[in-house]
């Protein structure tokens, strides 16, 4: 079983910054492929950034540029830099990954964007 820890969400005004991190259990952290997804109020769960065992990354279209997804195996943590915020990246961000089929996801941290 894997635990997924999210933190450092927050309430950031438009173009600030905030980093998230997702804490995960398990001793083959290293190889597991990494989400991050969001959901705003009245929305759908949506995939944000991806980063795969060997560190390659993937974003939706709306956050290339401002946001980086990185990891730090050594002490089984995922990031999420994101820089220029705007409104509409006001939502619940939760850590995700998957393990032997079964999906894993943290309890969710709130960014909020507001002026």
């Amino acid at each position: 079983q894997v635990q997924l820890v999210e933190s450092g969400g927050g309430l950031v005004q438009p173009g600030g910054s905030l980093r998230l991190s997702c804490a995960a259990s398990g001793s083959i952290f290293s190889i597991y492929v990494m989400d991050w997804y969001r959901q705003a109020p009245g929305k759908q769960r949506e995939l944000v950034a991806t980063i795969t065992s060997g560190g390659s990354t993937n974003y939706a279209d709306s956050v290339k540029g401002r946001f980086t997804i990185s990891r730090d195996n050594a002490k089984n943590t995922v990031y999420l830099q994101m820089n220029a915020l705007k409104l509409e990246d006001t939502a619940l961000y939760y850590c995700h990954t998957a393990v032997r089929g079964l999906g894993y996801w943290g309890q969710g941290t709130q960014v909020t964007v507001s002026p």
